[in-house]
């Protein structure tokens, strides 16, 4: 064994990554040489041979690859050892670093204590490596002696983390192994002599036999293979194996590096179950589920099958986890799932997407009829209401089904259909299931088209305002104006919100156009103030979504702020479901806009909960009494009935009241009859453009006096529609 100090070459394009090396390997005694590039290594080899090689992978020219690969090509550099100095760590760098030759790897940045054993145990292996091939006769004598260089060899593998197992092929025995293989297999080194590698393993005595003879033959050189070794208790360790010949006098040695990695394969393990597994139901999860569903497709179309994917969403989940809280819909969830495994068989798949989105892939005998009966299953399973710590709660559930081939042959397509068919089943009114139809798809896409637009409507300020006036009766007067929303669509004039608000409302683009709203009707408000019109009273109409998503109490300051107008000018609208929205939070955002004085009206009143508990619980001033109750006012008793009595109780709470709709003469005097404050509609005005209320306003436009009432009193006909 030589006594001088060893010769490392670093092999690296980065001036600083060489320094590092070399300070880390200075305190070693190592003997260090320098390399930019591929080319220039090779030239320092070829002048004089190191002992080893730290080698960079990514260098311009030729690479680390490279490199490796012409000097294991080359007899006289074949043993010099190379460690791989990357910060690549993905497996297939590491298997086309060892298919070009290396023997270990490094991972930047380099750890010092792992740089020293790596390159000490390359060393002393690389030490032994040459002895073998200059002195085999000494070696054979050494290895049957046990000599002492064979014991100081024995040490110097003890040391190494890996298992070191040498067999001679002639006899297929062990020659030598070290403390690490000892420890792995629960054996001494005298029970190990006893053995031999087809002891340990699953393969025969033909197949590892054939193996080494590959190896000797450079066939199989520098590869790396994952197996199993059966321990002395007889349990399996899962191991990564590197395997390389060495001549030894007439014989050969197989040298084998065993590195056990069972816990890289349980992380591995862990890992894939995380990737493809839902961690709250244990269900697959939407990758699985997307090839679990790829494959079963491809079964079906070389069978004939018929295969159905079930789309299932739970009504009204948001409300038990905004009720209930997180946890509880999660617990929910997971005893859903439970139910779910109970309608399918075990064929089948069941899988969540997503929030309380599930699938199911059903290969299906009797037609459309099997999956028409599970989803009756899951329907009925649902029955029970759930028992949530102490809470019981009853849910239903959407289904949108679609069949393949019928609708489509691709996972994607398939599960697109059945999620349009369930929104359909929502639209029914839930708890329902629906199978797919070509119509869907087309209404499906209009939407779609429909949502791009207004997307791009938004970005580039394609809405405008139309105002509508609100009249005093005992005046006749304009008491106020309504902002309402339209859209100048290009290639489809002006479009009326009931065509798109839904969709804004649906997508939370509502949040960014409200706030548009209420910043241009101020501006207006602010226009109209500094010239001959004066001051006039703006409503505009706000969204539940307003109140949790954006920030309503910013945008009205902002508006007041901005065109320094007074509170009092500006009105908001909103409806009864908009007050049920997160209230606590609505009602604080009331009460300071209140206190701003900003004026607050109740929209569509009569259709939603019409509830006198949250009448006085908001800071209210106004109702709007819906057009439903007006439209019949005069030849239905009980409509007449409902809006006397929104007129009576609201003025008992000292509320205005405003009628929406109104569009006879017979209605306007009905409601004058009966004191309602204000009216709105097309018997005045429809919603008109900004000239054309400002034309109205400057001629102060009122209505016709009330005609004295008579036996014979006209009823009067619409006005507009």
């Amino acid at each position: 064994m030589s006594t001088l100090p060893a010769t490392i070459l670093i092999v690296d394009d980065e001036v600083q990554n060489r320094k590092l090396l070399e300070a880390l390997l200075r305190p070693e005694g190592y003997v260090t040489v320098c390399a930019a590039n591929g080319e220039q290594a090779l030239a320092l080899i070829g002048e004089r041979a190191p002992d080893l090689i730290l080698l960079d992978i990514m260098m311009p020219g030729m690479d680390g690859y490279q490199v490796a690969n012409i000097l294991k090509a080359r007899p006289a550099t074949s043993n010099i050892p190379i460690i791989m100095v990357t910060a690549q760590i993905d497996r297939s760098a590491r298997l086309a670093g060892l298919n070009a030759g290396a023997e270990e790897f490094l991972t930047k940045p380099v750890d010092r204590a792992e740089l020293w054993l790596r390159v000490r145990n390359l060393l002393r292996l690389k030490e032994y490596g040459d002895f073998l091939q200059n002195h085999s006769a000494i070696l054979e004598q050494q290895v049957q002696a046990r000599t002492v260089a064979l014991q100081r060899f024995r040490t110097a593998m003890d040391v190494s983390a890996d298992a070191i197992f040498l067999v001679n092929r002639s006899t297929m025995r062990f020659v030598e192994v070290n403390a690490t293989a000892c420890d792995m297999l629960g054996c001494t080194r005298e029970q190990l002599f006893q053995l031999g590698p087809t002891q340990l393993g699953a393969a025969t005595p033909a197949q590892l036999e054939s193996l080494y003879d590959a190896i000797i033959a450079g066939e199989s050189a520098n590869e790396l293979t994952e197996t199993q070794i059966r321990r002395k208790d007889g349990s399996h360790l899962q191991v990564e194996v590197h395997r390389h010949a060495q001549r030894c006098g007439a014989d050969w040695i197989i040298v084998s590096v065993l590195r056990d990695i069972t816990e890289r394969k349980e992380a591995e393990q862990r890992l894939h179950h995380m990737a493809h597994y839902d961690a709250l139901t244990g269900l697959p999860n939407r990758m699985l589920f997307y090839q679990t569903l790829k494959k079963t497709l491809t079964q079906a179309a070389d069978g004939g099958w018929l295969v159905a994917v079930l789309f299932i969403d739970l009504d009204h989940f948001k409300n038990v986890n905004d009720t209930l809280g997180h946890a509880i819909g999660d617990e929910l969830l997971g005893q859903f799932s439970n139910r779910l495994i109970q309608c399918v068989r075990i064929r089948d798949t069941v899988g969540r997407l997503g929030g309380d989105e599930f699938a199911l892939i059903l290969v299906m005998q009797d037609g459309r009829q099997d999956a028409a009966q599970v989803a009756d299953k899951i329907r009925d399973v649902l029955r029970a209401p759930f028992e949530l710590r102490g809470h019981e709660v009853s849910v239903t559930a959407s289904i949108g089904i679609t069949v393949h081939p019928d609708d489509a042959s691709d996972p994607e397509t398939l599960i697109k259909y059945a999620d349009t068919a369930m929104y359909r089943a929502k639209q029914a009114g839930r708890d329902a299931y629906r199978f797919f139809t070509a119509q869907m798809n087309v209404e499906v896409l209009a939407r779609r088209d429909l949502e791009t637009a207004l997307r791009k409507a938004v970005e580039q300020g394609e809405f405008v305002l139309h105002y509508q006036p609100k009249v005093k009766l005992n005046s006749g007067r304009i008491a106020g104006l309504e902002a309402l929303i339209r859209w100048q669509r290009p290639g489809h004039g002006l479009v009326p919100p009931q065509e798109f608000i839904h969709v804004l409302e649906e997508t939370g683009l509502i949040v960014r156009v409200g706030s548009w709203v209420i910043a241009s009707a101020c501006k207006q408000i602010g226009l109209w103030m500094r010239s001959p019109i004066g001051p006039v009273q703006v409503s505009v109409n706000a969204s539940g979504r307003q109140f949790v998503e954006g920030d309503l109490d910013r945008d009205v300051g902002n508006g007041l702020f901005d065109n320094g107008i007074t509170a009092n000018l500006l009105e908001l609208e909103l409806t009864e479901s908009t007050l049920m929205v997160n209230t606590e939070r609505t009602i604080a955002s009331l009460r300071n806009l209140k206190k701003r004085g900003v004026q607050i009206s109740i929209d569509d009143f009569g259709t939603g909960y019409s509830s006198l508990a949250y009448l006085r619980r908001f800071p209210i001033d106004k109702l709007k009494i819906d057009i439903a109750f007006i439209r019949d006012i005069t030849s239905n008793p009980d409509d007449a009935a409902i809006a006397l009595t929104i007129i009576r109780m609201a003025h008992s709470l000292k509320l205005d009241v405003i009628a929406e709709g109104v569009e006879t003469a017979a209605q306007l005097a009905y409601l004058r009859r009966h004191c309602c404050d204000q009216i709105q509609g097309y018997y005045f005005s429809p919603p008109v453009s900004v000239p054309e209320l400002e034309q109205m306003l400057l001629e102060e436009k009122t209505l016709p006096p009330p005609k004295r009432r008579g036996p014979m009193a006209a009823q009067g006909a619409p006005v507009g529609g």
